[in-house]
């Protein structure tokens, strides 16, 4: 197997340090990520889901061990640099985008992201094209409202446009934070197909945080259950497919 893209490597964070609710929320973490994995990743309220994303963004920096990208330590790296190679979706459809700023132009600044840029909307109308092309294959309309302010779209809309600018400019990591849990079942099932469509077709490497069984089971190559700050289960494409929704409600009841 070729060597992973990226890693935690025995990561460890720790609050109330030194004080009777000191806790690990991520407990000695060990995860290698292969380009081209698809990892589904569940959890319980407080496993240290959010803050897995949260380190591999940035936003958190570990009390101890080590965040690896392509063999170079990046503990430090700032969040902003590692826009460069990273994107994430959140669940709430707010989140991702300019409100403001018409679905062109959100996708226009999408397409430099990682990069020193200024927005210049003359080259706009250039890419009008592309922007149509790709909104299409959402199939919810998105493409006749390129011109529409990003806040006048519905929920759905926002987010799979929230979604098309994460993947826009492949990143190197893809990360989907619950991003269909805001949606109604008819609307989450139609981003979850197109997301998994877009993820094959352009062989992303994703890890979505998902708390529908039936997804976590369905997509991905791996599964992983995080149970208080560490990895308890890391389920390859064939254990995957011997587990049913009633395996995972046991693991659950278990802990």
């Amino acid at each position: 197997m070729s060597k992973p893209i990226f890693q935690l490597k025995d990561v460890t964070k720790t609050v109330n340090a030194g004080s009777p609710e000191e806790l690990n929320i991520l407990n000695h973490l060990n995860l290698d990520i292969h380009d081209g994995d698809f990892i589904t990743i569940l959890g319980s309220n407080g496993a240290g889901k959010s803050t897995l994303f949260n380190s591999i963004t940035g936003n958190i920096v570990p009390t101890s061990g080590d965040i690896i990208y392509k063999g170079n330590r990046i503990n430090k790296m700032s969040v902003v640099k590692r826009t460069k190679f990273l994107s994430r979706v959140f669940q709430d459809p707010k989140l991702g985008t300019a409100p403001r700023m018409t679905v062109a132009e959100n996708l226009l600044l999408a397409e430099k992201r990682g990069e020193h840029r200024l927005f210049n909307l003359r080259g706009l109308n250039k890419q009008l094209p592309l922007f149509k092309k790709i909104t299409a294959k959402m199939n919810n309309s998105l493409d006749k409202r390129l011109n529409t302010p990003t806040g006048n779209l519905s929920g759905g809309q926002r987010q799979a446009l929230s979604f098309l600018m994460a993947t826009i400019k492949r990143p190197d990591i893809l990360l989907l934070d619950e991003h269909t849990a805001a949606l109604d079942p008819n609307t989450s099932e139609k981003l979850m197909k197109i997301t998994n469509e877009t993820i094959i077709k352009e062989n992303l490497t994703c890890l979505m945080i998902t708390h529908q069984l039936e997804d976590a089971l369905k997509y991905g190559n791996r599964l992983i259950v995080l149970h208080k700050g560490a990895i308890a289960y890391d389920f390859n494409s064939e254990e995957k497919k011997k587990l049913s929704k009633e395996d995972m409600y046991k693991f659950f009841n278990e802990k």
